[in-house]
């Protein structure tokens, strides 16, 4: 297949729920083969959807450590599907989690999230025994995995409530992520439904001064998660006074801003490089005592930056993401 069909066949396959298996292996070719160690299925719940994997590298001790969540709508997704996205950083010396969750209908909101907050608990445990840093964890996710990342990152109580520390939370990265969701298909409005209301599902309603360092990316082409919501939590977290840097790319998609951590597809967009260096800027491998952010000399003041582009306003980013 040539190069350029295969880059639109690992793109195309994060829209379709049933994507052919041949598109995720192509995403999940490996790089490298022997500079990561996965450690498979591990149960973090009794459910069999409540497992995870961790891939982590080889060498190392309290390396930074992410925990992701896929998206998939909240009604598909497995967490084989993404194992180049914990390849992806475990090569560059992260130790990754991918976490599975219980999907609709088997459940509705905010049972996802439970799921979410149970893994975490789970790592604060247990990834220590994988080379990883408890202490020094970033969320991170794409579309409904980002709402997830970005729900437990925000809302402090819902995390204590199953046994995590958000004290442990340095960072989070929300790739396509709906922050401001609004229930706009049947099974959406059947997942998302009463008792609760936009004021529980919503991650920006739960923003304060306490909400970890976050970086937002988003394509500017987004038909399925509009780039508006990643630009109002960017204009939440700056009101609250919490590092926040965003990345826009112009001409890119919903998929994109995930895809681009395969082998095949890493030129597609920026996102893997800034995710990384954001999560080393917050998570490491240099200890920081307890209480204090690292200082990177980056600017997290609310910069947003968009690719190939020059916008002199927020307004006029605004136009580019309507």
């Amino acid at each position: 297949m040539p190069v350029d069909r295969l880059i639109l066949a690992v793109v195309a396959c994060f829209f379709l729920v049933g994507c052919r298996a041949s598109e995720f292996f192509m995403a999940n070719a490996p790089s490298t083969f022997d500079g990561v160690a996965r450690h498979l299925n591990l149960p973090y719940g009794n459910d069999p959807r409540q497992r995870l994997d961790i891939i982590a590298p080889r060498v190392g001790d309290n390396l930074p450590v992410v925990v992701f969540w896929y998206g998939g709508s909240w009604i598909a997704g497995r967490k084989s599907e993404y194992r180049f996205v914990g390849d992806a950083l475990a090569e560059r010396g992260i130790v990754t989690v991918l976490a599975d969750y219980r999907l609709y209908p088997q459940v509705t909101f905010p049972l996802f999230d439970e799921d979410g907050a149970k893994a975490v608990a789970w790592v604060e445990r247990h990834v220590a025994e994988f080379r990883g840093d408890p202490s020094h964890l970033v969320l991170m996710g794409h579309s409904a995995g980002a709402h997830t990342a970005a729900f437990l990152a925000f809302n402090h109580r819902f995390l204590r409530k199953f046994g995590a520390d958000p004290k442990d939370i340095v960072g989070l990265v929300g790739l396509s992520g709906p922050y401001v969701l609004v229930p706009d298909s049947k099974v959406e409005r059947a997942a998302f439904t009463r008792p609760y209301s936009s004021r529980d599902w919503q991650p920006i309603q739960y923003v304060d001064a306490s909400a970890p360092p976050t970086l937002l990316l988003h394509g500017l082409a987004d038909k399925e998660v509009s780039p508006r919501e990643t630009i109002e939590l960017r204009a939440a977290l700056v009101k609250a006074h919490v590092p926040v840097q965003v990345h826009l790319y112009p001409h890119r998609g919903h998929s994109d801003t995930i895809a681009s951590f395969a082998a095949v597809a890493r030129w597609w967009t920026p996102a893997l490089q800034e995710s990384v260096a954001f999560i080393r800027s917050v998570a490491g491998p240099v200890p920081v005592h307890a209480g204090t952010r690292r200082q990177t000399g980056r600017d997290w003041s609310g910069a947003i930056s968009m690719a190939r582009s020059n916008p002199r306003t927020l307004s006029d980013i605004h136009q580019a993401a309507e």
